[in-house]
């Protein structure tokens, strides 16, 4: 027994002697890290830049350089930064109440729902506001599809980016996307986008005929479950290469959806709160789909919220099969209230229009300059540039130092697949004006020359 209780000191000596070695070592690495880089700490790759400032349209950095933001931080910054009525709002609520559990009401949250069925089409009557990103918003939109129709597969486009939850990874297009992950969520199935530019099936609009509509019946029929819940789609492509589809195919695609009985999802994510001169894409191309998501821009200036708008018929998932802690913030919402109000105006709609045309006009006229322009395509202020070689080919590389060049030109620009395409956007906060988007393209012109 007593042999025993020396082994059991000894032990306990040497966990306290290995402890305060592992303590020590842990104390060490801590100082360590607290002289090192910022590259050697922070988990992803970030910019030698660090920004300081922002205002409008502009972005400023520590040593007072000032760049014209084309991407709206990550397309969220509808208002651009600091906006003063939605600072002002989320001050005001912030004095009375910064979040409580959705189960309860609230006024911000009540007039975001109230406004965003009274903005989007008419058929979308609910709305569901407990998720807290696009990603989240899109997987609850597949959810409900999915509880409605008793059925599983979802489909997608080849260059569709839903999202970066695993589920929305495994429904995106883009096999890079995917490669790391050895686990997957199955019931996918990927089509052709609607890209006229370099059609998949070698058409051509007038004569086509959407044969990429038409193709998704053998995608149905061979490459299925036999077990279709929803479509769900970008309007206009966001990380794809602002894919835009010719007038006819949503329609086309509605029609085939209501004939499988599958329900029709739009990921407005991206395009939606005015960024095409009208509240959602889908007013522009004249659809009603049966779920609208919403995020980015419903925060204004930076702040998180997103939503799901669905028709009547889908209601009934209950809360526990889709509610997150930050969905319905009641700060975030107070952001989004007056957001609605100041994008749903028809004179700031307006300008989005006016501006967008006139950035497009600029840019058409580049592309008669600068041969590795292929093509310009856009709708309001979601607008995409695409850089090939001289065979016509996706120039990847040129893309990507273009976007690197503009830096240098006061631009900030981000380009198509992760820098994986060969599109560059040009999506500045809605409300640049006429004379900053002459200074916008003016100081594109210097990046183009120069890469010439």
């Amino acid at each position: 027994m007593r042999a025993f209780e020396e082994f059991l000191n000894l032990e306990s000596e040497s966990q306290f002697e290995n402890n305060s070695q592992n303590n020590s070592q842990d104390t060490l690495v801590k100082m360590m890290n607290s002289e090192a880089s910022i590259h050697d700490l922070i988990y992803h790759h970030v910019s030698d830049t660090k920004m300081t400032y922002g205002q409008g349209i502009y972005l400023y950095d520590e040593e007072g350089n000032r760049y014209i933001d084309c991407a709206a931080a990550t397309f969220n910054l509808s208002l651009g930064y600091g906006h003063p009525e939605v600072l002002q709002a989320v001050k005001e609520q912030a004095d009375q109440l910064v979040h409580v559990t959705s189960s309860f009401q609230t006024n911000p949250i009540n007039t975001v729902v109230r406004k965003l069925v009274e903005l989007s089409p008419e058929n979308l009557t609910r709305v569901h506001p407990k998720v807290s990103s696009g990603s989240v918003a899109n997987e609850g939109a597949i959810k409900i599809a999915q509880h409605y129709t008793g059925k599983r597969d979802v489909i997608s486009f080849f260059r569709s980016h839903l999202g970066q939850t695993m589920m929305m990874t495994s429904m995106s297009g883009n096999a890079f996307r995917k490669e790391p992950f050895p686990n997957l969520f199955p019931g996918s199935i990927q089509v052709p986008d609607p890209y006229c530019h370099r059609c998949f099936y070698k058409q051509k609009p007038k004569t086509c005929d959407f044969l990429c509509v038409e193709r998704i019946h053998d995608f149905i029929e061979y490459g299925s479950s036999g077990s279709v819940a929803c479509m769900i789609v970008e309007p206009i492509s966001g990380n794809g290469g602002n894919i835009v589809p010719p007038p006819g195919y949503f329609q086309a695609l509605k029609k085939l959806c209501d004939e499988k009985g599958i329900i029709l999802i739009f990921d407005e994510i991206q395009t939606g709160i005015g960024r095409t001169g009208k509240m959602f894409a889908a007013e522009y191309f004249g659809v009603q789909p049966n779920i609208i998501t919403a995020a980015k821009g419903l925060g204004g200036t930076g702040f998180q919220f997103a939503a799901i708008l669905t028709e009547e018929r889908l209601g009934g998932l209950d809360g526990h099969h889709h509610s997150f802690t930050y969905g319905s913030n009641v700060l975030a919402a107070a952001a989004a209230a007056k957001t609605l109000d100041i994008v749903s105006q028809p004179e700031f709609l307006k300008n989005v229009e006016i501006v967008g045309d006139y950035i497009m006009d600029r840019l058409r006229k580049m592309q008669e300059r600068y041969t590795f322009i292929s093509d310009v395509r856009g709708v309001g202020l979601m607008i995409g540039v695409e850089i090939s070689d001289d065979e016509g080919n996706p120039d990847t590389d040129l893309t990507n130092y273009i976007a690197k060049i503009a830096m240098k030109h006061g631009l900030i620009i981000r380009t198509s697949r992760y820098g994986y395409g060969n599109v560059f956007k040009i999506r500045p906060p809605l409300t640049i004006t006429l004379e900053e988007s002459e200074q916008l393209c003016d100081q594109l012109e210097k990046v183009l020359t120069e890469v010439q």
